[in-house]
C-alpha cells in the first residue's frame, strides 16, 4: 500500500473496513486480514455493490479433486500470497483506501491498497485471470507447467501430478520457474512420493502426514482423503448447535451425502419438538 497525503476525504473513492483474524493452526499466514467490502457508505452502496464479479475462469472443485485421484505421483502447492502479487491500475486504487495508525498515540493516516484485495467481488476474477494470461504468455517455454496451471488450479491452490517420476520432477521444476516469471512463488509443497527418496526435498510425510486442501484433508503418505469431524465435548447442545455441526460438514466429492443426509434428517426431528433455537435439547436427544 502507499500513503496519501494529500486526501481531502471527498466523495471519490471509498475506505474499506479492516479487521485481523487470528488463525494459530495455520502453516503459513497466522494472522491475516480481512477487509469488509460490503460495508455501506452513507449513498446506501458498498463498493461489493458496484463491482462486477466477472465470470467463472477455473474448472469445479470436483472436476479438479477427481482428477486429482489418477496420478501415480499426486501432490499439492500453493501461491504464496497470490492476491498481494498482481497490482491494481493506479486509477482505480483511490477505491481501496484503508485507515491506519501504527500506535495509538499517533494521527490516522490514509492509505491506498496497490494490489488486488481479498474481500472485493471481482478479487477472484482478476487473480484467475492474471494467472491463466501468465500461462498462455509462457506456453511455448514451460508447456507441461502451463496446462497444469490451466487445468489443475483453484484460485491459489494446485492440486495436480504425473505418471511417471521423470514427467514428475520435470513438472515441478517447470511450475517454479513459470511463476518466478510472474513474479510469484510457489510454497507448501507436498507429494505422495516415500519420504525415503532424496529426490523429494518438498516432501512433508516425516512431519505432517496430513494437509488440508480445498476443505478436504489429504493425507499424502495414503494418498487418500480423509474427513476431520470435531464435536463438542459438552453434554448439553441447542438445536442452533446442530446446525452449526451440521454446517461444517464441507464434502465437495459428495462422498459424505449419506453422513449428511442422516444429520439432516435428526434435524428435522428437532422441529417436531417445538423449541426454540436457544433452548438446551432434551437429554436423550442430546445424547443422540
Amino acid at each position: 500500500m502507499e500513503e496519501i497525503t494529500n486526501c481531502n476525504h471527498s466523495n471519490d473513492g471509498y475506505f474499506l473496513p479492516h479487521q485481523g483474524v487470528l488463525r494459530p493452526s495455520s502453516i503459513t499466514t497466522k494472522l491475516r486480514v480481512v477487509f469488509d467490502a460490503s460495508a455501506k457508505t452513507t449513498t446506501g452502496y458498498s463498493l461489493n455493490d458496484l463491482l462486477c464479479a466477472g465470470g467463472v475462469l477455473q474448472d469445479d472443485l470436483f472436476s479438479i479433486l477427481t482428477r486429482f485421484r489418477k496420478h501415480e505421483y499426486a501432490f499439492t502447492a500453493d501461491i504464496s500470497k497470490m492476491f498481494q502479487q498482481i497490482e491494481i491500475n493506479p486509477s482505480q486504487r483511490k477505491y481501496l483506501k484503508i485507515l491506519w495508525k501504527e500506535r495509538p498515540e499517533e494521527n490516522i493516516k490514509v492509505f491506498a491498497l496497490k494490489t488486488v484485495t481479498y474481500g472485493t467481488t471481482s478479487a477472484p476474477f482478476l487473480a484467475t485471470r492474471t494467472l491463466q494470461q501468465l500461462a498462455k504468455d509462457e506456453r511455448e517455454n514451460f508447456p507441461i507447467a502451463s496446462k497444469v496451471l490451466l487445468e489443475d488450479f483453484y484460485m491459489d491452490d494446485c492440486l495436480s501430478g504425473a505418471s511417471d517420476i521423470n514427467q514428475f520432477m520435470t513438472l515441478k521444476k517447470e511450475l517454479g520457474e513459470l511463476f518466478l516469471r510472474g513474479g510469484m512463488t510457489l510454497l507448501k509443497w507436498c507429494s505422495s512420493a516415500s519420504s525415503e527418496s532424496d529426490l523429494y526435498p518438498f516432501n512433508y510425510c516425516e512431519k505432517q502426514s496430513t494437509v488440508k486442501t480445498l476443505g478436504m484433508m489429504w493425507n499424502n503418505c495414503e494418498d487418500a482423503f480423509l474427513f476431520d469431524i470435531s464435536t463438542s465435548s459438552s453434554t448439553e447442545f441447542t438445536k442452533r448447535d446442530v446446525l452449526s455441526q451440521i454446517a461444517r460438514l464441507f464434502q465437495p466429492l459428495g462422498l459424505f451425502g449419506p453422513v449428511i443426509s442422516k444429520a439432516k434428517i435428526f434435524l428435522q426431528r428437532l422441529w417436531l419438538l417445538q423449541i426454540d433455537w436457544s433452548q438446551k435439547l432434551p437429554s436423550d436427544i442430546a445424547q443422540e
